[in-house]
């Protein structure tokens, strides 16, 4: 080829690219336009609370230790602040946030979902106001949520050895971010289990999912043990099980030892306590006035009490739960006084602060201390138009999370598919997950894992649906 037709072909090969570029553009047009406005709230969020929103728990993350908090987070954190101090953290997990619901739409078009059924998966993560305010708060949730979806793309991706190996280390490295991520285990073994047939086969996949899940766990462990001569992954109080125990208990007919019968709080005390979180944290609470017996700790002794409690009236528990967990499928989010304040989830018109302790002066020396100059501020009319849209009906319906649960379930235990074991995973690890944080405590920010689990859960359970009609479709007729 002459330089002058080498030449003539460069225009040629930049307009078939261009024409390339637009066709894949009005293709994912749909998902384009969702993203472009996760985007716009992401920029609003990150100029509306300057540099971060900063929570009751951001402390310990910050600079808290071994002993106080998982490192993983702080990891993301040392590694972060001396670029671009707290504003930067934040920045990066709004791109985390982007960067889950692409994941979500790529992986589900490789499952072969419809675009506008992977575009619904992905528009939880984009959309909800919820989200974006965790996003904004120096917290480790959205690593963790990052973390779940990383994994779960790896490990549907394609079948195969190597990809559940690095699917199951991935998750079992999110438990280094939130401990409550060890129960995940659970959906890669089944996984790992029945995507093969054989027990043989079986028990050695099981296996490598196990063994490269709990890798991760094992090395953090060891490295915590060397450093502060405990093999913890971190130290959440003095028995966190006592506030569901508590609030769960029928005081009369349980029976106690005489010296425990005080840390039972009558339901009148469990309402003016604030519920699970008060019995836990208020200092009024009797897990915090009820004096120890001698030769116990205070852990051993709310531990007894909660066993007691678990042994003797374990459908109360179990109510107890089920009642939290149906929270998260109800029609609107209000301000039940029996749980944590959903306010502290909620932007405000304000920059938040948190009465004696976390005032304004004490988070803007901890943002000072942590790379951040400048005053904490929330910045008009970005803050209130936030307020607005989270209020107004800016996050993903509870009936919609379970449309999405009901059809998780029912690609997976439909026969004939190949996305019947994808179904199962995702469903599993959701039902798993948000179950088992439900167990401890609810918490509106222990369900912002559903925004990428359940939608993905119920894509994969739509296309299953959509796939197995068409098939009967086009097959021929007697």
């Amino acid at each position: 080829m002459t330089i002058t037709e080498r030449e003539a072909a460069t225009p040629v090969q930049a307009r078939a690219v261009t024409r390339a570029w637009w066709r894949a553009v009005r293709r994912h047009s749909f998902f384009l336009l969702v993203l472009t406005a996760g985007l716009v709230l992401r920029v609003l969020a990150q100029a509306a609370y300057q540099p971060a929103l900063l929570y009751i728990d951001s402390e310990k993350y910050l600079g808290g230790s071994v002993a106080t908090a998982p490192q993983g987070y702080q990891a993301l954190l040392r590694l972060l602040e001396p670029v671009g101090g707290l504003a930067l953290v934040a920045a990066v997990q709004h791109v985390f946030g982007l960067a889950i619901a692409v994941a979500l739409y790529v992986v589900l078009l490789r499952r072969g979902a419809p675009r506008w059924v992977a575009t619904l998966a992905a528009a939880p993560v984009l959309l909800d106001a919820y989200q974006l305010q965790l996003e904004q708060t120096i917290m480790p949730d959205v690593l963790f949520e990052t973390m779940i979806a990383a994994g779960l793309v790896v490990l549907l991706w394609r079948p195969g050895p190597w990809p559940l190996a690095v699917g199951a280390l991935v998750l079992g490295a999110a438990v280094t971010v939130r401990e409550i991520g060890a129960v995940l285990i659970v959906p890669v073994v089944v996984f790992a289990a029945v995507t093969v047939r054989g027990w043989r086969r079986k028990l050695q996949r099981s296996a490598l999912a196990a063994g490269c899940f709990v890798l991760p766990v094992l090395g953090y462990l060891t490295g915590t043990f060397l450093v502060s001569g405990h093999f913890v992954m971190s130290g959440n109080g003095p028995s966190p099980q006592y506030g569901r125990a508590a609030a769960a208990a029928d005081c009369a007919t349980l029976r106690l030892p005489a010296d425990e019968r005080a840390l039972c709080p009558s339901p009148a005390q469990t309402l003016a306590l604030g519920g699970i979180d008060g019995l836990l944290h208020n200092p009024r609470s009797p897990s915090h006035t009820v004096p120890v017996p001698p030769g116990l700790t205070r852990a051993e002794f709310l531990d007894r009490f909660a066993l007691a409690v678990f042994r003797q009236q374990p459908l109360r528990v179990a109510a107890s739960v089920a009642r939290d967990s149906a929270r998260l499928f109800a029609p609107v989010r209000d301000g039940d006084p029996q749980i944590t304040p959903i306010a502290r989830w909620q932007f405000q018109d304000f920059y938040p602060t948190y009465p004696r302790t976390y005032s304004m002066a004490f988070l803007t020396r901890l943002a000072h201390a942590h790379g951040s100059g400048g005053d904490l501020a929330a910045v008009q009319p970005a803050a209130s138009f936030l307020r607005t849209y989270q209020l107004g009906g800016g996050y993903t319906p509870g009936p919609l999370y379970a449309v999405f649960l009901v059809a998780g379930v029912a690609g997976a235990v439909r026969r004939r598919t190949e996305l019947r074991v994808p179904c199962l995973l995702v469903t599993l690890a959701a039902v798993v997950l948000l179950v088992s944080s439900d167990a401890f405590e609810f918490s509106w920010r222990y369900q912002l894992p559903a925004v990428v689990l359940l939608p993905l859960a119920g894509a994969l359970g739509v296309t299953a649906l959509i796939r197995g009609r068409a098939s009967r479709s086009a097959a021929p007729s007697g």
